[in-house]
């Protein structure tokens, strides 16, 4: 062949390539969701459903890869400078959505507005041991902690950067109303906000100056659907190009229709049970209605009755039709600080009675169990059969399956005694789990951020300090795995399934090449279905 044939045939795959990208740049991408934001402030929340659907529009200064690996982002590198000081080099020529340029100055914003506006699943947890953060140069930041803090870029994962000008002046009060006009909604994310309706839906345009290049999505539409059967309807009917959190029951159903594609990833989000251990617990009550002298699960006994009446298996293959697995610590395979010597759990509901008959409760007890019923795959299936599975041991459990906005505030308050919830942990790293839901609730040190129910264990508080500033891997690794085996042991939380997750695609439209373990349903990660 001539080189003349070979550079005309190379030009004209260009241009057909050209053509062919330029019609899926056209192509508007519509995801039924289970659960979309609170609000369109990338920090009034830690809740997941809420980051994922405001990765579209702010990016993170770390990013964390479809393994949970962690990758740049708006930093494009990091180094410990002194045992107090980290270093973040940022991406040069990155525009925010409105052409004003991203640097130094919204970094160390948007670290100090965190504490300001943080609401209800508090996103401080992500920059708890930041001291101070400097400006060196437009293009660097010096981050001071608390301490030595080795996790640091791991917890940056989720420190969505926005812009100091858009943002400049807003309170814990006005700053919801500015990002959910759009007003304040100025990111650097790969779309630009166009307008969000709560509850219902998020509509989103490209970006095309995205440093990571643009979307082949010109608009995209995340479309909150609750309701699982729904989704699965609108998806059969071609009202939306795929759906998320596919429910277990419908995937051999759905993987048989010919128009469709199933795609399932593991996840580290983890079901647990969390015990209320105050001395006045609102909701735990005799059988006749009348007051306890005192907290049933105070009593380490009570707490394992608890966890040997869970059948996890049963769990896992009944209640989750499969998209679950059995676990024995609140952590899964492949997060630094998973402990492999700790034993498979296992129910044994005779020696659970013995156990509540020597803690003094032969007859059982009443008590209020809340949990998501909207959140994750399984939440109201898993819920309502841990309540069965307690009742074969005396406990008369009512079983209250609530939205997820109405469940996390009511625990923040502490209104609730016995709870069901689904953690992931999305930074990769045990200690990131086990401080913020074991360790004393502690703002000074600034752990124990969602112990709301009063656990508190000096041992294991000291073992999670240390971990905290433990720069050498194999000894933070090891500290890690001693605190939890310890939380185990304590029972601070019955860990009971991992989730497993599935996708629906239109199989003609979209394509998801690398599924995320975290969940993340993210537009720039789905590309249109190759002809």
């Amino acid at each position: 062949m001539s080189v003349q044939h070979s550079v005309r045939s190379f030009a004209l795959a260009v241009l057909g390539g050209t053509l062919l990208a330029g019609s899926a740049l056209a192509q508007t991408l519509t995801i039924g969701v289970r659960a979309g934001p609170e609000s369109i402030d990338p920090h009034y929340t830690a809740t997941g459903t809420h980051a994922e659907a405001l990765k579209h529009v702010f990016d993170t200064l770390v990013w964390s890869g479809d393994k949970l690996q962690l990758e740049p982002g708006l930093a494009t590198s990091w180094k410990v400078v002194d045992p107090t000081t980290w270093e973040f080099k940022l991406r040069e020529g990155v525009k925010f959505h409105d052409g004003s340029d991203f640097t130094a100055e919204d970094v160390k914003f948007s670290i100090e507005r965190i504490p300001i506006v943080s609401g209800p699943n508090p996103t401080m947890i992500y920059v708890r041991r930041v001291k101070e953060a400097k400006v060196v140069d437009p293009h660097t930041v010096h981050v001071i902690t608390d301490g030595p803090a080795p996790t640091l870029p791991n917890d940056f994962i989720r420190l969505f950067i926005v812009s100091a000008k858009a943002a400049a002046g807003l309170t814990k009060e006005s700053a919801n109303a500015a990002f959910n006009s759009g007003k304040a909604a100025i990111g650097t994310g790969p779309f630009r906000f166009v307008s969000w309706t709560p509850k219902e839906e998020l509509v989103l345009e490209r970006f095309d100056g995205h440093w990571r290049g643009a979307s082949p999505w010109q608009k995209v539409v995340r479309k909150e659907i609750p309701n699982d059967s729904a989704r699965v309807a609108q998806l059969k009917a071609g009202q939306v190009d795929m759906i998320v959190r596919v429910p277990a029951a419908d995937v051999p159903t759905l993987e048989k229709d010919p128009k469709l594609k199933i795609v399932k990833v593991d996840t580290p989000y983890v079901f647990n049970i969390e015990f209320d251990f105050r001395d006045k617990p609102p909701q735990i009550f005799a059988k006749d209605g009348s007051a306890l002298p005192q907290n049933p699960f105070k009593d380490a006994r009570v707490r394992e009755a608890v966890d040997l009446a869970i059948d996890r298996p049963a769990l896992a293959e009944v209640s989750m039709e499969g998209l679950g697995r059995p676990v024995n610590q609140m952590v899964t395979p492949g997060i630094f600080g998973y402990n492999e010597k700790l034993p498979e759990l296992r129910p044994n509901v005779q020696r659970a009675r013995q156990l509540l008959a020597e803690a003094g409760y032969p007859n059982g007890f009443k008590i209020g169990f809340h949990f998501t019923n909207d959140r994750l795959p399984g939440d109201r299936a898993v819920g309502t059969s841990v309540a069965q599975m307690l009742a074969r041991i005396g406990l008369e459990v009512q079983a209250n399956g609530q939205p997820a906005a109405v469940l996390f505030p009511g625990r923040t308050r502490g209104d609730y005694s016995f709870v069901m919830s689904g953690w992931g942990t999305i930074t990769g790293e045990a200690h990131y789990t086990l401080s913020s839901l074991g360790h004393s609730n502690n703002p000074q040190l600034k752990m124990g951020a969602f112990n709301w129910r009063g656990y508190s264990n000096p041992d294991l508080d000291k073992l999670l300090q240390q971990a905290a500033t433990e720069l050498d891997e194999g000894k933070r690794r090891a500290l890690l795995e001693e605190a939890g085996a310890l939380f185990m042991k304590e029972r601070v939380s019955l860990p009971l399934v991992a989730i497993s997750s599935a996708w629906a695609l239109q199989k003609d439209k979209v394509d998801i090449p690398k599924p995320r373990s975290d969940e993340d349903t993210l537009a720039h990660d789905i590309v249109p279905a190759k002809r």
